[in-house]
Formats: structure tokens, sequence, C-alpha cells
């Protein structure tokens, strides 16, 4: 049997010897690349177990704490599709080592503010610079590995970064909190932060600038994209807690999002050097695994938001508890990481991406039936096969999505990847909120409906605790709270449901595309 020429050097591309010193430096590069969007990806939520400290220490109402969270995600959205244009006029390495010292000063302002109003600003100035650290080093990573079957573990790297990190910040944020205070959320940045820049700064030269960019930059463009995926994120945050388009301010917004978002689609379509290219969704490997990537997206941050909650509300789980929990995620990540790149070697990645996607429905349908004692022992095994699932299905993903792009629209597309990652957790978010505000309210009547004396069981509660006092009627009270706590876990689950669901729907979504192997020419994929 004939051997491919493009195949026939595959052993000689996989040494078994030591690295040679250009493979260290990118590997070096790499690491320090990731650890800085690990950085960038750990601060979204490394505040929300400690915003109650948080509070205490700025003085800020309720209201205004919940911009800490908002003011970096909406940065941190308009920086993602902005990041591909700088790289380009600025270079991988000039906007990288800006944006990982700008994020560390930023981290460092953050934990000297002295009211809401400057963390406020700090954090939103946190969001945008940290927002470019993480397309930035996706994109570098195909530079630096441009090799198919060597880039395998370094997107395992990438996958592990971008699926723990969300999960963990919470934990981490509440040990440091609890330890210290909560300025050291921010100020355990500073070393890191300074170390990933000198590293990145010396280690990764793989593109040159083009400053003539700066001269066309789409100022007009830029605008109309900020206005749209600020006002997006705010009405997906705000709207579940506010009724949605009954509230005038989230009314306002959604507009100005829809008419803002026109002009930026059609400013994005017409002019000759818009802010960001479109391009790359005509590749039909781009556009579903972008899909995909929205689902696992929204099921991920979806159910990183209710189970925490559930714990804490429900079984007052401690913080460390609750990260005993949710670690065991990230345990299967970590261990089925090198199966994963094994697999992606051999197999279809269609139909491994099909598989891991239904690790993941498994595993959420499982959590489906939450009763009032379920602890870690009933989510353990769940949460074990959506890590393992998440990692599988996100390595085919990311791989598909870029592999069969040309080299040159790898940072454009790479920014708009990981904003598709960022909007479908707004989207989670939001569906989840909603989700709750309507089911607690239809499980509260239906379950209150039922807390009349007329009913035999009512009365023989009354009866076992103490029977009816007009003064004091304690049973019926313990009923109320008992019932409360019904109306919780049923609304959970229904927001589980809808979760494994929406990670249903993901797992064919691959199965539009043709078959990608690893050795085949991105340049000539990319033209289907």
């Amino acid at each position: 049997m004939s051997v491919p020429a493009h195949s026939a050097s595959l052993p000689q591309e996989e040494p078994r010897g030591a690295l040679s010193p250009e493979e260290r430096r990118a590997w070096y590069g790499f690491v320090a690349m990731s650890f800085g969007a690990f950085m960038a990806f750990l601060d979204i939520q490394i505040v929300a177990s400690s915003l109650n400290q948080i509070q205490a220490g700025l003085s800020a109402t309720p209201t205004e704490l919940g911009w800490i969270q908002s003011s970096y995600l909406i940065a941190e959205v308009i920086a993602i599709p902005l990041s591909g244009y700088l790289t380009r006029m600025m270079s991988t390495r000039l906007y990288y080592t800006v944006s990982v010292l700008g994020f560390t000063l930023a981290s460092a302002l953050c934990a000297t503010a002295w009211s809401i109003e400057s963390m406020i600003l700090f954090r939103a100035l946190q969001g945008f610079l940290g927002g470019g650290m993480i397309p930035c080093s996706f994109a570098a990573m195909y530079a630096l590995f441009p090799s198919p079957k060597k880039r395998l573990v370094p997107q395992v790297v990438a996958g592990i970064t971008m699926s723990t990190a969300p999960v963990l910040g919470p934990i981490i944020g509440g040990w440091i909190t609890d330890a210290t205070s909560w300025h050291w959320l921010f100020l355990i940045n500073l070393l890191p932060g300074l170390a990933v820049g000198g590293l990145v700064w010396q280690l990764v030269r793989i593109d040159r600038p083009d400053w003539t960019l700066w001269r066309s930059i789409d100022l007009r463009g830029s605008a109309y994209m900020a206005l749209f995926l600020g006002s997006m994120q705010w009405v997906l945050e705000e709207g579940p807690g506010h009724n949605w388009l009954d509230d005038p301010a989230i009314a306002s917004w959604a507009l100005v999002c829809t008419v803002s978002g026109l002009l930026f689609f059609h400013r994005v379509t017409t002019h000759d050097n818009p802010i960001v290219s479109l391009r790359p969704f005509r590749n039909r490997h781009f556009l579903w695994a972008n899909v995909a990537a929205l689902f696992l997206s929204i099921s991920l941050f979806a159910t990183n938001y209710i189970v925490p909650v559930f714990l804490g509300q429900l079984r007052d789980f401690t913080s460390q508890q609750i990260g005993n929990t949710l670690m065991v995620g990230g345990l299967s990540m970590f261990l089925a990481a090198p199966f994963a790149a094994r697999l992606t070697r051999k197999y279809d990645m269609r139909l491994l991406f099909a598989f891991g996607a239904l690790l993941v429905a498994s595993g959420s349908w499982m959590m489906t039936d939450l009763t009032g004692d379920t602890g870690f022992a009933e989510l353990a095994l769940p949460q074990f096969l959506r890590g393992a699932g998440f990692m599988l299905a996100l390595v085919c993903c990311s791989t598909l999505s870029l592999c069969t792009l040309p080299m040159q629209e790898l940072k454009n597309a790479s920014a708009m990847y990981s904003l598709m990652r960022n909007l479908g957790g707004a989207l989670g978010l939001a569906s989840i909120n909603t989700i709750i505000f309507w089911r607690r309210a239809v499980h509260e009547q239906n379950l209150t409906e039922s807390l009349s004396l007329s009913r035999n069981p009512v009365r023989d509660f009354v009866a076992e605790h103490g029977g009816w006092s007009q003064d004091l009627p304690l049973p019926l009270v313990e009923l109320a709270l008992r019932i409360e706590r019904q109306v919780s876990v049923l609304t959970y689950n229904d927001a589980l449901i809808l979760i494994a669901w929406i990670s249903v729907l993901a797992v064919p979504m691959l199965l539009f595309t043709s078959r990608y192997r690893l050795t085949e020419n991105p340049a000539t994929e990319s033209a289907h």
C-alpha cells in the first residue's frame, strides 16, 4: 500500500529523544501563555464566593455589588473579538505582553480599591486586558506547533485551562478569603503576571507587527461592536432578575443591542477592513464547531452555577466541601486528557465528539433527581462523566474548529471561537436564572395550595408537632419552611433537566462536517 508523501515523515515528527532547542522554546512560551490565559479565566469567577466580604469592605449595596462581576464580563466580551486585529497590528509578542502586564496592574488596583465605583472601574480594566489573552494564547498554539500531531498535547492543555478555571475560580476565591482577606484575590496575580509577561517577551516570537493597520482601524465598527456585545452581555445577566422586557431599563438596552447589532453586521460585511472578519464562518467545520462549543459552554457554565448554589443553600456545604465535590469533574478532565489525545489520532473526531457530548448529557441527566439529601456521593459519578465528556468533546471541537483554516485567519478565528464560548456561558446563566424564577413561582403556588388544615396530612403533621396555637403556629411555620426547601429542590431539578437537554442537542452537531484527519493540509481542507 502506498504511503502519502506528507505522511511518510510522521515518524520523524515525533522523535523519542530530547526536544530540540526550538521545541523547548515553543513549549516554554506556550506554557507561559496558557498560564496567563488561566489567570484571566480564573478571575472571571474568583470573586463569586467572596462578594459578601467585598461588600462589607467597600460599603456597597447589593445592586452595586453585582457590577463587580458584570463590569469584568462586559469588558472581556468586548476585548475578545478586538484581540485578533490588535494582535496582527502589534504582533503576538507585544500584544500579549502588554495585556498580561496591564492585567497585573489592574489586579493591583482592584486590591487597593477604596470605593465600589473604583472597584467597578478597575474590574472593567482587568476584564478588557485579560479578555485578549485567552484567544491570543490559543491562536499562538498553532504557530508554535504547526504539526497537527504535535499540537494534540497543547490542545489538551488548552482544553483543561478553559474548562477547569471557571470551576476553580469560586473555590480558590473562597479558600483565599477564608485564610486571608478579599484583597488577596487580586494580589495573587502580581508575581505570576510579571513572570508570564517576562517569559512571553523572551520566548514568543512568531510574527511581526503591522503598524499600517493603525491608520485603517475601523473606529465606527469598533463602537458598534462594543455597544452590541456590551449591551447583550448586560441584558443576558440582568434580564432574568428583572422579568426581561417588563423592566424599562432592560427593554431600553435590548433595543440598543438590536440596533447596534444590525449596524455592526452591516459594517463588517461592507467595510474594506472591518475590525473583525466573519469569513471563517464560511468554513463549515468552523461554523458547526462554534455552534457545538456554544451548546457545551451553556451546559458547563450553567452547571457550575447550579451545583454550588444547591450545595451551599440547601446542604449548607462549606466552600471546601463544595470545592471537593466540583473537583471530581476537574480530576476526570485531567485523567481523560491523555486518552483524548490518543483517541483523536486514531478515530473520527466527529464520532468522538458525539461520544464526549453524550457523556456530558448522561452526567447532566443523572443530576436531575436532586433531593434534600443529595451530596458528594450522589454527584461524584455524574461530575466524573461530565468532566471526561467535556475534555474529549472540547479537544475534538477546538481541533475541527481551527485546524481546517489557513494560518492567516487563525488570529481572528480564535477570537471568534473564544467569543462564542463566552456568549454560551452568558446564555447558559441567563436561561438557568429565567427557569429558576419561572419554575420557582409555579412550584410555590402548587405546594402552597396544599398547605391547608382541611387536608389530613397537614392535620396529622400539626398534631405530631404539638398542635395548633393561635398565638404561635409553629407547626405551620415548620411546614412552610419544608415546603420552601422542596420548592428549591424542584426548581433546581427543572433547571438541570434543561441543561441535560441542551447537552443532548450538542451530540450531533459535528456530524454536519466531513471527516478530518490530522495529516491533512489545513489550507486544502479550508476550501471545503
